[in-house]
């Protein structure tokens, strides 16, 4: 018959322990950006709901893994563990421009976890959700104690700086949460999914093998088809959310907070409507002065949600992430501690 295996731990509940964030210093206004493209302010800010955004610097203190580190490091403070109690990173990112090491691996190493799983997860603007959701089951089942999920994005990076259709709409930034085991559910079930017949309207074009063999054509930037775009996160988002709050048992009116992605302040605007979210529910604006930071948008505008007031640590807040796949993911969650 063979050795008996051991079954799993008996399930738990999960929550958020703590967050973190890291902006970068420099701060580009829509001026700045205008100066290489064919645009204005009132233009951008009418489409887009956007002032200004971060750029990381180019010297090394603001790479993907360091702005990484940093957010992670305070989200450990926030939740008041070492890095030694940490046994899985997990960093959602798709501007890590390494293939091998994971940027995971790098985080674990210099927080000093000592010797962490670690890996990265590629989901695009949804890649946060979708890593909180990998992290909450893996503490549910007991196959980790704590583990430090990081949304981090160098856009400047992937985005042609003449190109109107893009560059106006991503910044720069890193964010932060420890999972842990709780007495209480803290962390809804995950929903999520995608639709790759629509894959098109958010891409890379060339692929890096095909511009290694062909050096002499444009490198590869970040493609957008903002029309498709809008409509299906408009017109789709909505009904998903409801299924993220169905799932948690709660009913969107009972909200503190909604942390959509910050996309397009418009298509937010869009979604609340359609979810007919009443006033008492505090609605994330933070693309206003941080632009769509991809995979770090949404523990970036949780974070300004807290630290300007409006919501507090044990709020209940629904999360929604979409972009690029296309592919969405959300969850239900108590607003964490920050760092002080």
């Amino acid at each position: 018959m063979g050795a008996q295996i051991a079954g799993p731990a008996p399930l738990r509940n999960t929550a958020l322990l703590g967050l973190g964030v890291h902006r970068p210093e420099r701060v580009v206004t829509n001026a700045e950006i205008c100066e290489l493209i064919d645009s204005s302010d009132e233009w951008i800010q009418s489409r887009s709901g956007i002032k200004s955004r971060r750029f990381a610097k180019a010297h090394p203190e603001e790479s993907v893994a360091d702005m990484a580190v940093s957010a992670g490091a305070k989200a450990l403070e926030a939740a008041r563990l070492s890095g030694a109690q940490i046994d899985t990173v997990i960093v959602a990112t798709s501007t890590y421009p390494m293939q091998t090491p994971q940027c995971a691996a790098t985080v674990a190493d210099r927080l000093g976890t000592g010797g962490a799983g670690a890996l990265d997860i590629s989901a695009g603007c949804a890649g946060f959700c979708y890593a909180l959701g990998v992290a909450s089951d893996l503490v549910r089942a007991g196959t980790a104690e704590h583990v430090l999920v990081v949304g981090v994005e160098r856009m400047s990076d992937t985005t042609e700086p003449t190109d109107r259709s893009v560059r106006f709409i991503f910044g720069d930034g890193a964010g932060a949460v420890v999972v842990g085991p709780s007495d209480e559910v803290g962390i809804g079930p995950t929903v999520w999914g995608s639709d790759g017949a629509q894959g098109n309207a958010i891409r890379q074009e060339p692929d890096w093998v095909d511009f290694a063999q062909n050096p002499d054509q444009k490198r590869p930037w970040i493609i957008m088809e903002g029309t498709a775009v809008f409509r299906w996160a408009a017109f789709e988002m909505s009904k998903f959310a409801r299924q993220i709050a169905d799932k948690a048992g709660v009913a969107v009116t009972d909200l503190d907070a909604f942390v959509p992605h910050q996309a397009n302040l418009r298509i937010n605007d869009v979604i609340v409507k359609q979810l007919e979210l009443p006033d008492t529910v505090a609605v994330a604006d933070d693309i206003i002065e941080t632009g769509n930071t991809s995979a770090a948008s949404i523990p970036l505008a949780m974070e300004k949600m807290l630290r300007t007031g409006q919501v507090k640590e044990g709020d209940t807040a629904l999360l929604l992430a979409f972009g690029a796949g296309l592919s969405y993911a959300g969850q239900v969650v108590k607003m964490p501690r920050l760092a002080q």
